[in-house]
């Protein structure tokens, strides 16, 4: 199982490098803006749209492969520890916090006597 995480995981990177770099790339659409004001020949003012050409289908595959490789990583990591522990965080106990006496738990404050007899009223 782990040789298939380490593989899925080697395509998925492979596979955002070269995705990052078809973007980088490819031509924008409003980089032709301004050669449709009178120095281009650019048939409207964005330039020409026509159907999708190689960089942007090579575009839409590596991103097509890296969802598919992101649900399988994601897919394998649930399934490894799901048959052994059932479980959950939420099913746990939280750790007991140490017991401390009120002042004694600021930061800063003088430490305060316990075995001081309270003072006495005067009648």
């Amino acid at each position: 199982m782990q040789f298939w995480m380490n593989l899925v995981l080697v395509v998925q990177l492979l596979s955002a490098l070269v995705m990052i770099g078809l973007v980088l790339v490819q031509h924008g659409k409003g980089a032709d803006m301004g050669a449709s004001f009178g120095s281009g020949a650019s048939g409207s003012l964005f330039g020409a749209t026509g159907s999708a050409n190689f960089l942007s289908r090579s575009t839409a595959v590596c991103a097509t492969v890296f969802f598919v490789c992101t649900l399988g990583l994601a897919y394998m990591s649930n399934s490894r520890s799901g048959a052994s522990t059932t479980e959950t965080i939420l099913d746990k106990a939280a750790p007991a916090a140490p017991a401390a006496s009120g002042a004694a738990a600021i930061p800063g404050a003088a430490p305060v006597a316990v075995d001081a007899p309270a003072p006495a009223a005067s009648k």
